[in-house]
């Protein structure tokens, strides 16, 4: 199969719910080397987090009497809140081509993706995969929701690595340096001021940032050619997003009051079990924990996110057995309900007055997860299938979203066509 079949498979409208084809590899992954690096991230999380916090955790069920109930509803609501955010994240991004899509029923199909993403191996494309299977049964060609999951995912991932930064930024001064914040911060803002410049330099289009990717792939191990692939993908996807100025304003609102309204629901849990955390602390140890977690260890960073979770909080001066409850409480909401809720939402899409019409094509999400994991397709390689350029080599743009005046007459013109037939 050559690269422009895999093209025109890609670009083809889409409405039976299944992805286009991709060219397998011709070189064999390195699974050991993955391997390596998530063991030795595992047992270095384990060694600097879990161990020094252990005896603490005794104390922390002496903590459980003196729980505000009442914050921890609140914060659960602030969690349901943000991830609400998704579905106006997603109809933002799909623009025009989702206009007869609800937010409920985006709402329901992001839920259901959460809910795959939480029990499936860290890393696997099965949330997207299922997303896009969701959205093209409801309606949308492929191309639409192939360029909609990859804009929410690099919107929502560009705005976390900003708000990290404007919080290090803002920090510095405040706190002065202190060994755990220090090298934090510093490692913080080298890495993103690295991502950034090699990002920036592949849009410029001089061949030094790409020259520099594969000597750094090579370093490691890595296909460079891949490696150099994945981050020219990105590049293209970035300035796809800044092409259209409305799209991006929508799609950088609902991301930031997403991951704002997250950090504020993991500030009331704190202060549920009378945990007190300056705002910025809160929002540097939120937003690595966040970085930690897309790391492939495991699903949603169970078990090493939560560590840094606690370990960066009492390096920021909290009680360890208080700092353990209030994570605990805020993954439950923020990982572990979404999983039964997601479920639920994805059920309502299988079965009942608010299915998907062809949800024939729809099967139990437990078998969806199993059959995904058998295939193990990872994120970088479904995000590959869709290109960013056409047949001529030029970049593909969305076309400018009609007024609202047309939108609406067109939405009342489907009514009518609807009511006559």
């Amino acid at each position: 199969m050559t690269t422009e079949t895999v093209t025109e498979q890609a670009q083809a409208p889409t409405t039976t719910g299944e992805l286009p084809a991709i060219e397998p590899s011709d070189r064999p992954p390195r699974r050991h080397f993955r391997l390596t690096v998530k063991l030795l991230i595992f047992l270095a999380v384990a060694y600097y987090f879990i161990v020094p916090l252990a005896p603490d955790f005794r104390s922390a069920f002496e903590d459980l009497g003196r729980v505000n109930p009442w914050l921890l509803v609140i914060g659960l609501g602030l969690e349901m809140l943000a991830l609400y955010c998704y579905a106006p994240l997603m109809q933002a991004a799909l623009g025009d081509p989702g206009a007869h899509l609800s937010v409920g029923r985006l709402f329901r199909i992001q839920m259901s993706t959460r809910s795959l993403s939480s029990i499936v191996p860290g890393g696997s494309a099965a949330s997207s995969a299922l997303g896009y299977r969701l959205m093209t049964l409801s309606g949308v060609t492929g191309p639409d929701a192939g360029f909609a999951l990859a804009t929410v995912g690099l919107g929502s991932a560009v705005v976390l690595n900003l708000i990290l930064w404007i919080a290090l930024l803002v920090s510095i001064p405040i706190r002065g340096v202190n060994p755990l914040y220090g090298t934090v911060a510093m490692i913080g803002v080298i890495v993103m001021l690295v991502c950034a410049a090699l990002v920036f330099g592949l849009m410029d289009g001089s061949g030094r940032a790409e020259r520099v990717v594969r000597w750094i792939a090579r370093r490691f191990h890595v296909n460079d050619d891949r490696a150099a692939a994945v981050l020219e993908r990105i590049a293209e996807r970035l300035e796809q997003l800044l092409s259209d100025k409305q799209m991006l304003a929508k799609v950088a609102f609902w991301a930031s009051l997403n991951w704002l309204l997250d950090a504020a629901a993991l500030w009331v849990f704190l202060r549920a079990f009378n945990i007190s955390m300056e705002f910025d602390a809160l929002v540097i140890a939120f937003g690595i924990a966040n970085l930690l977690a897309a790391i492939p260890v495991t699903p949603g960073g169970l078990g090493y996110v939560d560590t840094g979770y606690i370990g960066m909080l009492v390096g920021f001066g909290a009680a360890a057995g208080g700092a353990a409850l209030g994570v605990a409480a805020y993954r439950f909401a923020q990982f572990f309900f979404p999983i039964l809720l997601g479920g639920l939402m994805y059920l309502t899409l299988r079965v009942g007055p608010w299915s998907i019409d062809r949800r024939d094509r729809l099967v139990r999400l437990r078998d969806l997860a199993e059959e995904e994991s058998r295939r193990g397709e990872t994120k970088i390689d479904f995000q590959l299938r869709f290109p960013t350029r056409d047949d001529t080599g030029e970049l593909i743009r969305r076309p400018p979203s009609p007024p609202p005046e047309l939108h609406a007459f067109r939405i009342f013109g489907r009514r009518k066509k609807r009511d006559a037939a």
